[in-house]
């Protein structure tokens, strides 16, 4: 067994990879970037070595560094996460090389399948379907735009590298192709080092489901069935599930056999996902599913695998990395149950699903398994992928296990960062996702519903103000005045507008917010971030949070499952709102300028791409919001920007 084992990543995965090695009793080693120098895998870890600055291309990607702190601490095996260098058979190589144990498959099964067009031929003949499309080497770009042509509109442009999203646009017109290719293929340069593609027919209300296989150094391949990944936006996946909804006996024996087929023709050993799309305009058919691609690592929904089977995925890899056969054979592996996986990002759904940085003021679970990498305190940079923690519920039923995942999502409050938190809960409350009626275009359909904000209630208002005012509840003073009650004029600004009250105090433990409906409330207590009291006889209760960073002071109240966010003005800066004239455009996050699409004097129209701003390895096109004439503009390709900063301005409007 491997006794000292060092983990090649960071956040979530790292720690999830060292809870599992300590429950085995294996020391481990950790790599951190100066970004994560007090990361939580940092302190997990046994010990831990720095590897170089920020930018992953230093760091977490450099391989000499990260043997190099292997073989100085006496670490015998490398386990890679996912993402980085999980699926660079180069890496696997070099670590082998080394007298190192890679904690995964070989490098030869991965550059069977690491390429996708590559990978879909070997299904082929190995008797796997496969989506129609092409596949060839031929990547030049009038030649791509005609094969699109012969295929049919809708399309999917694909790098044949790597996944994730990255390199990959759903093309609907002919006359878009050549712009979305040229997108796909300098994001997946950025992320992978390959620009070529490949296009795929579009299936028409597709599903996205995986099977989970695992395989040993003894000719053994198992599959532990079966995971539903169809809620996604911009192909990267929202909330996965298992066993998908709907699957009958027949065609899980079909898709999981055809699974198993697919990492035996590469002698596959390890944790691998064979991913599937399935025609979701009706029931699932044996003859209604294709190969996709097969990620020749652990998936990042690992754990909804692990609630449904009671296997512990990252132990397995351990294991079978040792030369260990599989401890269990196929007979033996029982689905029980339903698990499902939301994953928590620090990004803007409103806004494009805009990656977010900040600081977490706090952070708070519901009741479920929760996988992170972040604590209160730490930050959400932007040199890495923003997730913030998968949030695992598991039940008897889908009902059951849904419900779990539904209080779970509502009890979880985040403050510091902009997060999908409540798009998430807006998913998994959505009545086609309950009964079981998901494809991957679900959330583009009811994006504006599934994203719109919360009315602001009063009873919210109230405590944010509690909080705002830093009042002592319990003050046997609180509320005393000469004559008569005490009160307070609030100042609030909750987004852009400006939200003014007056609190009263009546005494300990009673307020009421006056306005056009006055809200009393009564025996009021704090303890922690937690008020609680009474309205009209009625508990209420409330995780109220109070911080500062750079911008002023904030409120958090996280009230009936829903967050709502507060700034506290600067008395001597007015309102602090801050108007759109339409002059310019600003970074909507901190990243690099890829594209520079405009120069000073140029005239453009309304919706016309002005650059390119990449963040996270994910482009985000800025578009003028009006005709007029460019100005100035700030910042050229390979430029680091920051959020909120000015890239383009305009001539002022004519009054």
């Amino acid at each position: 067994m491997i006794t000292r084992l060092l983990i090649a990543n960071r956040g979530e995965i790292a720690c999830r990879v060292i809870a599992t090695a300590r429950r085995m009793g294996i020391a481990t080693v950790a790599v951190h970037s100066d970004a994560d120098a007090d990361a939580l895998h940092v302190t997990m870890a046994d010990e831990a070595v720095r590897i170089g600055p920020p930018p992953a291309a230093d760091s977490y990607l450099d391989a000499d560094a990260i043997i190099a702190a292997a073989k100085a601490t006496g670490a015998e095996a490398i386990h890679p996460g996912y993402g980085f260098l999980s699926e660079n058979p180069g890496f696997v190589e070099a670590v082998e090389a080394a007298g190192l144990i890679f904690v995964g498959p070989s490098a030869r099964a991965i550059r069977a399948m690491g390429l996708k067009d590559a990978a879909k031929a070997l299904m082929a003949e190995a008797g796997v379907p496969v989506v129609p499309g092409y596949h060839g080497d031929n990547q030049n770009a009038d030649f791509l735009a005609g094969e699109a042509d012969q295929i049919g509109f809708p399309v999917l442009i694909k790098a044949r590298a790597g996944g994730g999203g990255k390199g990959m646009r759903k093309v609907a017109r002919a006359a878009d192709f050549h712009a979305a290719l040229e997108s796909c293929r300098r994001e997946a340069q950025a992320a992978f080092g390959d620009d070529a593609v490949l296009i795929e027919k579009f299936v028409t209300a597709p599903r996205h489901i995986e099977v989970q296989v695992f395989g040993d150094a003894h000719g053994n391949v198992v599959h532990l069935f079966e995971r539903d990944c169809s809620l996604q936006r911009r192909h990267q996946k929202v909330i996965e599930e298992a066993p998908a909804p709907g699957m009958t006996e027949e065609v899980r024996a079909a898709m999981t056999g055809a699974a198993v087929r697919a990492a035996k023709a590469i002698g596959y050993e390890g944790a691998g996902t064979v991913e599937f799309i399935a025609d979701g305009s009706g029931p699932l058919r044996t003859d209604g599913f294709w190969f996709m691609e097969m990620n020749t690592r652990l998936q990042v929904e690992h754990p909804v695998t692990e609630a449904v089977t009671g296997v512990d995925l990252v132990e397995w890899q351990l294991r079978v990395a040792a030369g260990e056969p599989l401890p269990l054979a196929q007979d033996d592996i029982a689905l029980c149950g339903h698990g499902f996986e939301a994953r928590l990002y620090a990004e803007d759904p409103a806004n494009g699903f805009l990656p977010q940085t900040g600081r977490l003021a706090h952070l708070a679970f519901g009741d479920a398994r929760i996988d992170t990498g972040v604590r209160t305190g730490d930050a959400i940079t932007p040199h890495y992928d923003p997730m913030i923690a998968k949030i695992i519920a598991q039940g008897a039923d889908r009902a059951a296990a849904l419900h779990r995942l539904r209080r779970a999502l509502a009890d979880t409050h985040v403050a510091g960062t902009v997060t999908n938190r409540a798009f998430l809960l807006a998913l998994a409350r959505h009545d086609g996702f309950a009964a079981g009626a998901a494809d991957t275009g679900l959330i583009d359909r009811d994006l504006e519903a599934l994203t719109a904000a919360p009315e602001t209630p009063d009873l919210a208002v109230a405590f944010a103000a509690i909080a705002a005012l830093d009042l002592d509840l319990a003050d046997p003073r609180l509320g005393w005045r000469l004559w008569g009650e005490a009160s307070h004029a609030v100042r609030l600004m909750k987004g852009d507008g400006l939200v003014e009250r007056r609190l009263i105090l009546h005494g300990p433990g009673s307020v009421t917010l006056d306005g056009q409906t006055p809200l009393r409330l009564d025996g009021l207590t704090r303890d922690g971030t937690a008020i609680t009291g009474r309205q009209g006889g009625c508990s209420v209760r409330a995780d109220v949070v109070r911080y500062q960073d750079g911008t002023g002071t904030h409120v958090s109240v996280l009230l009936d499952g829903a967050i709502h966010a507060f700034a506290v003005p600067d008395p001597l800066a007015g309102t602090g709102g801050i108007v759109d004239s339409g002059d310019a455009v600003t970074a909507p996050m901190t990243g690099i300028v890829r594209l520079v699409d405009v120069r000073p004097g140029d005239r453009v129209e309304a919706g016309d791409r002005l650059m390119v701003v990449e963040a996270m390895k994910m482009e985000h096109a800025l578009t003028a919001p009006r005709a007029g004439v460019v100005t100035a503009v700030h910042g050229g390709e390979g430029d680091s920007v920051e959020g909120g900063a000015v890239l383009v301005a305009f001539e002022p409007e004519a009054e």
